[in-house]
């Protein structure tokens, strides 16, 4: 298992919808994607991603300091890769530039890992069950209108979908409740229905938030506040009936802790790309546990899709289709729910010949 080479390759991803929420407009997102050579042949592939800035920093880092620590070092030695190259970027970190760049070498690592074992990486990580309730976000983008809203949420509830994730943050706070309104309205009691303020409040306009939402029956309100402040996180804990979603912008295992610690948040949102990899991602998932909480992580599907059936605890997961365009088959869904696949690995089924005449980047370290 002794690694002897290292490449680097970035493609563009277009969204397939326009995405738009309360901060932001997701434009692309950067992927840069590390596979890695054994000697013995095997071929281990992991992933990370931006959305539209960052990604040249996240290729240097890994070519300039990560990459080539890993020539020469066992790959089945996963936990200590990891802590060494943390330490090697003691001066960045924590950081999502090098949370996102150890994501990759990590996802590749455990592909390594499972492929060696002839097993999918659900059942290595875990095994805890085959299959995952989805939630779309793809029809819940703030510019979105009330009709289309509702349309959505129709149309993905008649394929078996458990809920829709809808964006709130509009300047005036009845818009925001008029909409989720009719969207309930529509679907009825048994549907759920999440929203996700993108860090878009300060306190007081969070806690108002809140409370003219109560009525609708929410299954979360997500990221009101900056996802460092835990205080703010935790007053409206203690505040609403609501649930309340943190993660997707935590880049570290002791950030989880000091939200778990102090009860401030319901929902754990982590991602595995942005805490750093697969490794530390299923440290925060059983801490979680420890601490009777939920995971619904966000984004990369793909990806998650395992790791939720690795876990007791997972819920819910998140549907947005990101890499459909560079690889050879999308995620097995049906009814409703998303299965892991069953091939040795990650699972994921890179269209390289795509991946190679679309790459922005491509970088050999032996």
């Amino acid at each position: 298992m002794k690694i002897i080479k290292a490449e680097i390759f970035m493609v563009n991803l277009e969204p397939k919808v326009k995405r738009v929420d309360a901060i932001q407009s997701f434009i692309s997102q950067e992927t840069p994607i590390v596979r890695l050579t054994t000697q013995s042949g095997l071929v281990g592939e992991g992933y990370t991603y931006t959305i539209g800035t960052g990604g040249s920093s996240v290729i240097a880092l890994l070519k300039d300091h990560l990459l080539p620590r890993l020539i020469g070092c066992d790959a089945s030695m996963i936990e200590e890769i990891w802590e060494s190259l943390l330490f090697s970027t003691h001066s960045t970190s924590v950081g999502a530039i090098t949370s996102l760049s150890l994501a990759a070498i990590d996802t590749a690592l455990w592909d390594l890992k499972c492929k060696r074992m002839q097993l999918p990486l659900y059942k290595v990580a875990g095994g805890a069950k085959s299959k995952m309730r989805l939630y779309t976000t793809e029809g819940g983008w703030l510019h979105l209108s009330t009709q289309e809203l509702v349309d959505d949420a129709l149309a993905v509830k008649a394929k078996g979908f458990c809920g829709s994730k809808i964006k709130i943050g509009s300047e005036n706070p009845v818009r925001d409740i008029a909409r989720l309104d009719a969207v309930r309205k529509a679907v009825g009691d048994d549907y759920v229905i999440m929203t996700d303020c993108n860090q878009a409040f300060k306190y007081s306009e969070g806690k108002q938030r809140a409370a003219l939402l109560e009525h609708i029956n929410l299954s979360w309100i997500e990221e009101p506040f900056l996802a460092h402040d835990v205080d703010s996180h935790k007053k409206l804990c203690e505040s609403t009936v609501i649930p309340v979603a943190v993660g997707e912008s935590i880049y570290s295992i002791q950030h989880f802790k000091e939200y778990l610690q102090n009860n401030a948040a319901d929902i754990i949102q982590v991602d595995v790309a942005r805490i750093g990899g697969i490794t530390p991602w299923l440290k925060v998932a059983h801490m979680a546990e420890c601490f009777n909480k939920i995971v619904c992580p966000h984004f990369l599907m793909e990806l998650h899709v395992s790791l939720c059936c690795a876990i007791t605890n997972s819920r819910w997961l998140e549907y947005i289709p990101q890499l459909d365009s560079v690889t050879l088959a999308p995620v097995t869904i049906e009814n409703g729910f998303a299965f892991p696949p069953e091939e040795a690995g990650l699972g994921i089924r890179w269209d390289w010949e795509k991946i190679q005449n679309e790459t922005l980047v491509h970088i050999v370290i032996e």
